[in-house]
């Protein structure tokens, strides 16, 4: 675990020998737990350690999850980057979301051995919960590390956050096409760029970033669209 106690000492938190034995028992048994259910397929212990634990936390030195109180990760899967950053965080209130209730189900039992106590999980799809006024734009940010576009992730995510706060989406490679591609459907569901919005990650050399979108205005009520359709049909 040389590489996320790196990572957690440039972070400026404490990675005393709990918090990492916390990580390892977190990693073994999502491997445990993906030998009966797809979570993963990264099984190195090495790579595992890079590309979920230190990968999820690269959002870390943004200002706006700095601040954040409530943060809501859709898609969460394994609890990457959600859970990683409620255990490093505890003071934030965090929020799994994942349309696959076995997923869920076992984020639950690792949750409650993990002793993670600001973490809860939601069995939906984001296009249902958006919908819910318990959670439609309630959140200072949202976080989506799953595998879309822009646009598509942007329908999904946007409508959970608050005006004044923030959807980060994780990306790797180039990004300036998809995010030309995707300016109408950010602007339509209430989001605008900034100069700071694609920001390097400083903990590892993966070629990932975050691509962080500012809700200016209330997203329109029909968005999100029915389960499907903002894959299917993106907004362009």
């Amino acid at each position: 675990m040389e590489l996320l106690k790196r990572a957690l000492d440039k972070m400026e938190i404490d990675s005393q020998d709990d918090l990492i034995e916390k990580f390892r028992i977190y990693r073994d048994l999502v491997l445990k737990w993906n030998e009966k259910v797809n979570l993963t397929a990264i099984k190195d212990l090495e790579e595992f350690e890079e590309k979920h634990f230190v990968d999820s936390l690269i959002c870390y030195s943004f200002h706006a999850f700095k601040k954040a109180d409530r943060i809501i990760d859709i898609g969460t899967g394994a609890g990457f980057p959600g859970l990683v950053l409620a255990i490093c965080y505890p003071e934030k209130e965090f929020v799994l979301v994942d349309s696959l209730n076995k997923r869920i189900k076992i984020l639950d039992e690792i949750i409650d051995i993990l002793s993670v106590k600001n973490v809860r999980t939601i069995h939906s799809r984001a296009e249902d919960l958006a919908k819910d006024k318990k959670h439609r734009e309630k959140y200072d940010v949202s976080l989506a590390r799953a595998v879309a576009h822009l646009s598509v992730l942007s329908e999904y995510c946007l409508p959970f956050v608050k005006v004044g706060g923030y959807f980060g989406a994780y990306k790797s490679g180039s990004i300036d096409d998809e995010l030309d591609e995707s300016r109408k459907a950010i602007k339509i569901l209430g989001g605008r760029y900034k100069d700071e919005i694609s920001q390097e990650n400083d903990l590892i050399n993966l070629d990932h970033k975050i691509v962080w979108i500012l809700k200016s205005s209330n997203s329109p009520a029909k968005y999100p669209r029915k389960a499907g359709l903002p894959s299917k049909k993106p907004i362009v």
